[in-house]
């Protein structure tokens, strides 16, 4: 049920008519309290859609009651229509909750510069309204699906609460946060601030870690709903722990998901001075298509790995580093080691260790490989 798993919320999913495929295109998730804190995070793209300049105003209160969001087209880039469109289905959806509009969180996924049908969207919302369940999660994912194969639905349960979440992605996937559209929803009762800090402390480690294609979106958008309707109240480390793990599952159901990869490539850089510098040489490795491409080729190539390296700001000595791609040691003081043949890249999962011997900080990045399928389904698009 994702979403609607905790106590205390509704969700559903419709055809609005904005898909030329005719299939769901309109989400809607609602926190019937008792509480309503929340906590958002947006994209660091300094272009944004216009639901993520709606949203970011609406957050700021630390208060959401509810969350629509729409697939068929980002609405970014449309001008002051645009703008209004997004106004109008949060008014939409603020009338039909007898809540105010700016309790209510507005997104939006698909092409560019495409304006959606105002009219459509808003006859949507009012069928969204009326198909509200306990059990309408699943519709709810989705809605929110474009160039997606599955959904993207977890639930992470403690002792009296639990945390469930949606995601859509399968392009574009980079920080700041993976291009995605993300609801997540907990029982437990959390107040505002809480939810800000674990909701950033669970985005750092997990969907900001992810870097498939290097490509930032416009429109990124992940936000916590807290309802208190379970009346536990867990610690922070408890609470913090439980988001983590659930944007964590769900970034993996992302990167699992990536437009034509044939290969998940996990980037762990340990013995780093600072978690910064882990992260800058993995993301340096992850955007490398020299790199990605020859893991979809099955090459070996650790070469390609120290090169991306060495454009790093980070703490090394050049003449001293160790990299293994699935568990064999290639490469070892900057020197060959074992045979690159034993490095079997048959498996979808890869597994690329650097290590830095230049402290004890460690991170992880996750990307994919590139292929022929990716550039072929990126060089046309329909939702």
């Amino acid at each position: 049920m994702s979403v609607t798993a905790p106590r205390g919320f509704r969700a559903s999913g419709v055809t609005a008519g904005l898909k030329p495929s005719g299939t769901k295109d309109l989400a809607l998730v609602v926190n019937d309290g008792p509480t309503y804190a929340s906590a958002s995070v947006f994209t660091s793209n300094r272009c944004k859609a216009n639901h993520v300049l709606w949203s970011q105003e609406v957050v700021k209160d630390g208060t959401v009651r509810a969350v629509v969001l729409n697939s068929g087209g980002a609405n970014c880039y449309t001008g002051a229509e645009g703008f209004q469109t997004t106004h109008a289905v949060a008014e939409r959806v603020a009338e039909g909750l007898r809540i105010g509009a700016f309790d209510v969180v507005v997104c939006s996924t698909g092409l560019i510069g495409l304006r959606n049908d105002r009219g459509a969207l808003l006859a949507g919302v009012d069928t969204a309204l009326a198909g509200l369940s306990y059990d309408g999660g699943a519709d709810a994912a989705e809605a929110i699906m474009t160039t997606d194969s599955v959904r993207k639905q977890v639930v992470v349960e403690r002792g009296g609460w639990s945390v469930g979440g949606m995601a859509k992605g399968a392009r574009m996937l980079a920080p700041e946060l993976a291009t995605m559209l993300v609801v997540l929803t907990t029982d437990a009762v959390v107040d505002a601030a809480t939810a800000d800090r674990a909701l950033r402390a669970a985005t750092r480690v997990s969907f900001d870690r992810l870097d498939s294609d290097g490509c930032m979106s416009t429109n990124d958008t992940v936000t916590l709903l807290c309802s208190g309707a379970s009346g536990a109240s867990p610690s922070e480390a408890d609470f913090t722990d439980a988001l983590s793990r659930t944007c964590s599952d769900l970034a993996m159901q992302l990167l699992a998901d990536a437009e034509g990869a044939d290969h998940d490539i996990a980037i762990t850089v340990e013995g780093a001075a600072s978690e910064d510098d882990a992260v800058e040489v993995g993301r340096s490795v992850a955007r490398s298509n020299l790199f990605k491409a020859a893991v979809f080729g099955r090459d070996p190539n650790w070469g390609r790995v120290l090169a991306s390296i060495g454009t790093t700001r980070a703490a090394f000595d050049p003449a001293d580093l160790d990299v293994a791609m699935n568990g064999v040691w290639v490469c070892r003081g900057s020197e060959p080691h074992e045979p690159p043949d034993k490095v079997d890249l048959t498996d979808r999962a890869v597994s690329v260790t650097i290590d830095l011997k230049a402290g004890t900080e460690q991170a992880t990045v996750w990307t994919n490989d590139l292929t022929h399928a990716y550039v072929h389904e990126n060089s046309a698009y329909s939702s």
